[in-house]
């Protein structure tokens, strides 16, 4: 499920930064500008997978 909905999380959440990063700009705040689409994508996605890892974790000391 992660790996199939990775990519339109990280354009949701990137898209919304973008636009956060204009605004705060034109308030006069300088900010970095937002990372790439792929850093983001493969940014969101290895947040995904260790979600995943720590709760298949959390399942194992569970069962025992």
């Amino acid at each position: 499920m992660i790996a199939a909905c990775h990519r339109r999380i990280a354009d949701f959440i990137l898209d919304r930064e973008r636009s956060l990063v204009l605004v705060a700009r034109q308030h006069g705040l300088p900010l970095p500008a937002a990372m790439s689409t792929e850093t983001a994508r493969n940014l969101y996605f290895g947040v995904g997978i260790f979600v995943v890892l720590v709760e298949l974790l959390r399942i194992y000391q569970f069962a025992r």
